[in-house]
Formats: structure tokens, sequence, C-alpha cells
């Protein structure tokens, strides 16, 4: 029998890669772990697994070479090996969404019902926020925002957005953002904020995204 091609040895340790994607918790913890650095316990508590069961998950992550661990006294804390890996699940996250009929099912169902508009692109939010014609609100929970936000961005989480409302300019527009494309609080706040008559929009993408474009965060 001949030996493997060197061929065929890339490629079975690029499908090493693909299948430590494939379960939906490990992609979660991977968005999670797009918003910044975190200890186990506390991607646990975020995501609703067990320690156990999120540790063991984390491994084969970190066995793919796509998280990198430090042991800080009694903690291990997880961060993205490189911010390649936000392109990698994005890129994932797009091509089924053109070909997987479900999850076009759900964006209409669920996400397009909330807000059907079309988001606020990168570019064009840096132009309004120079122009200082926006309000930019990041409605992620206070420790992932702590771990790093958009420039000027203000921390409202969605828990607490009715009771802030008073906080806000109503004759600026009103950009919101939180995880991610399917991150379901932005889509929320935006909902509400038009309820309450103010003018809302989305960003496109969330914070993972804005970093991997090189673009600063706090």
């Amino acid at each position: 029998m001949s030996a493997q091609s060197p061929k065929q040895a890339v490629f079975e340790q690029i499908s090493g890669v693909a299948r430590a994607l494939g379960s939906p918790s490990r992609l979660e913890l991977l968005e999670q772990l797009g918003q910044g650095e975190a200890t186990v316990e506390a991607l646990a508590g975020r995501t609703g697994l067990s320690v156990a069961n999120a540790s063991q998950h984390l491994q084969h992550l970190r066995r793919a070479g796509l998280v990198a661990a430090r042991r800080v006294g009694k903690h291990i804390i997880y961060a993205l090996s490189d911010d390649a890996v936000i392109g990698l699940v994005d890129t994932l996250s797009r091509l089924a969404e053109r070909h997987v009929a479900e999850i076009e099912r759900i964006r209409r169902d669920w996400f397009d019902a909330r807000d059907a508009m079309e988001p606020v692109t990168r570019e064009d939010l840096m132009a309004r926020m120079r122009d200082g014609v926006v309000t930019l609100l990041d409605v992620r929970p206070p420790e992932e925002a702590a771990a790093g936000r958009l420039p000027g961005a203000i921390n409202v989480p969605l828990a607490e957005l009715e009771e802030r409302l008073s906080e806000f300019d109503p004759n600026l527009e009103i950009i919101a953002y939180c995880r991610g494309p399917w991150c379901v609080l932005a889509f929320e706040a935006v909902a509400k904020l038009r309820k309450r008559g103010l003018t809302a929009r989305r960003l496109d993408g969330g914070l993972p995204q804005w970093r991997a474009a090189g673009l600063p965060v706090v």
C-alpha cells in the first residue's frame, strides 16, 4: 500500500478543523469568544452548558487550533486563536444560509419579522459617527461590553432598554449591535426602539466582525 500523499495528509488535518466545527454548542462558544477572552466558567454560564461540557467542547476547538488557552491562577482563560476564525464561521454561515432551506425559513419567520430592513454597513456607520448623527448602542450584557466594544458605543443591555429610553436623543438615529449576524439582541432592541417611536437600525454583523475587519475596539 502506498504511503499517504502530502495532499491527503493536509486534507486529513483540514477535516479535523471541519469536524471541530460540527456542533452548535461549539459554534456558540466561538461566537462568545468573538466578544473577548473568557474563563470556562463564564462561557458555560453564557451558553447554558455545564462547566464540564463546555470544557470538553473547548478542548476539541483547541486541538483543532481554533482557540487558545492560558492559565491564570486556578482558572483557564480561552480566546480565539486568530481573528480568521470569525471569518471562517461567517463564511460557513453565509454558505448555509444560501443553501439550507430551514435557515431561510428561520430568517424569514423570526429575524425578518422583527426587522426586514438592510443593516447599516461598517463603512456607513463610521461616516455617520464622524458626522455625529447617530447614537451607537451596544445591547450585550455588561461583562461582554467591558471586554471590548465599538468606540463611542454606550452599553444598555436589552433587559434595561425600556427603562432607559429617556437617555436617547430623539433627533439622532440609533444604531444597535450585539454579538454577530445571528444574535437576537440587536433585532429585539431595534423592534423595541421603533415601537417607542425612535429611529433605529442594526449594524451589519457585530463586535467580532468589526474587530476582524481591523477596526478599533476599546
